[in-house]
């Protein structure tokens, strides 16, 4: 199929800043993209080339979009599913597929995935409601601490919560979740797999992600990770198990968990461009973006090394700031060397919510590391 410049279309479920950072390349490509998303200010409305308004998880909404073009990926894992199988059987090409997306949206189902695969990941208990946890906890079935995870429409931080105490259970969703064991481990990091459809399969080197203590969110981005060859090819090793389980195309974020002792546990993942590839659009010979469209196109897959060391930044609201964005210093940062930032487009801060995020790269990865310091010290993300 001739998709530069002809009549294909791709379809892209979600508008938010990765269905932006993938714009580029399809523009890149002269590729006809449509996009569907709920918000009349998502930040992919500027790139693409049809935007549709809808709700992703409306079926009629997923169904009708979807029958208007020829491949259809997503920036984002809640949509319908149901619709996708629809399409799917109706000849659409959907990546990733309706099953493999189905099973990881439910942060249980997906644990159980692991298991039935023989894939390693952190011991859990899976819970219908809330209740059953506090009942759990008082009939000595449940030791504190552990993570409370809800099973469905986590993001960003949202929808995960060290539980030390049983108070720490209040104003918790009620619904469907699960309590993992907590993890004592020395670096949480992560691998991006990207599989084409003929099979060809290739992997971005081991990234270490520094968290923030408070909204659980990634503050930094490592490349390649501080680690030991020994342990970067097993969290290698490991995210390919799960690719190869999965069966997936397109790419797919591995998080993992390094433990005190070297072994790696899966902590969840993402089967699109994720967080913890953004330092790929400076750093590495092809970005997470493009590889993603080569994969769900089956074009060759691109070389996925770095060529020099990159640190990634978050950009989030100000704590205490809500309103219309402004980026204070950002003309400060920009005098740095090796420094970029990345504007989302998002109208409207809120407190930690990711307006941006900023790659530094340097070929010193510690003076990247400094400089990345620097950054996040200089820029605020407030409102006017």
């Amino acid at each position: 199929m001739n998709y530069f410049s002809s009549d294909f279309k791709l379809g892209i479920l979600g508008g938010g800043q990765l269905g932006k950072m993938l714009l580029y390349n399809t523009r890149k490509f002269d590729i006809y993209t449509c996009v569907l998303d709920a918000s009349e200010a998502a930040p992919c409305k500027i790139a693409c080339d049809a935007f549709h308004l809808g709700d992703l998880m409306d079926y009629d909404a997923v169904y009708n979009f979807g029958r208007q073009v020829d491949v259809l990926t997503i920036e984002i894992e809640n949509v319908n599913v149901d619709a996708l199988e629809t399409l799917e059987k109706e000849g659409v090409k959907v990546y990733p597929a309706s099953d493999t997306l189905r099973t990881i949206q439910n942060k249980a189902t997906q644990k159980l995935f692991y298991v039935d695969n023989g894939l390693p990941t952190a011991p859990f208990t899976r819970f219908a409601y809330l209740s059953e946890i506090e009942d759990a906890i008082a009939n000595g079935g449940l030791e504190l601490p552990f993570v409370w995870k809800a099973a469905q429409f986590g993001y960003d931080g949202n929808g995960v919560k060290v539980v030390r105490k049983v108070s720490d259970l209040e104003n918790l969703p009620k619904g469907e979740c699960i309590a993992e064991a907590l993890v004592p481990f020395k670096n949480e990091l992560a691998v991006i797999v990207a599989r084409n459809a003929s099979g060809a399969i290739k992997t971005f080197p081991v990234v270490e992600m520094e968290f923030h203590p408070e909204a659980n969110q990634v503050e930094y981005v490592i490349c390649p990770a501080r680690i030991s060859d020994e342990v970067a090819n097993k969290a290698r090793a490991v995210a390919l198990n799960v690719s190869k389980a999965f069966n997936h195309v397109g790419l797919l974020a591995v998080e993992m968990f390094q433990t005190k002792e070297d072994n790696i546990l899966i902590n969840e993942v993402a089967p699109r461009p994720h967080n913890s590839g953004h330092q790929t659009i400076e750093a590495s010979y092809t970005s997470q973006f493009e590889q993603h469209l080569r994969a769900i196109l089956d074009l060759p897959l691109g070389r996925t090394d770095s060529k020099v060391g990159g640190v990634m930044v978050n950009l989030v609201g100000a704590e205490g700031h809500t309103g219309n964005v402004v980026y204070k210093n950002i003309e400060n940062i920009m005098t740095m060397d090796g420094v970029t930032p990345h504007i989302y487009g998002k109208k409207q801060t809120r407190p930690f919510r990711k307006m941006g995020h900023v790659t530094i790269v340097n070929e010193d990865l510690n003076e990247a590391r400094r400089i990345a310091e620097d950054v996040k010290k200089s820029i605020k993300v407030i409102s006017d």
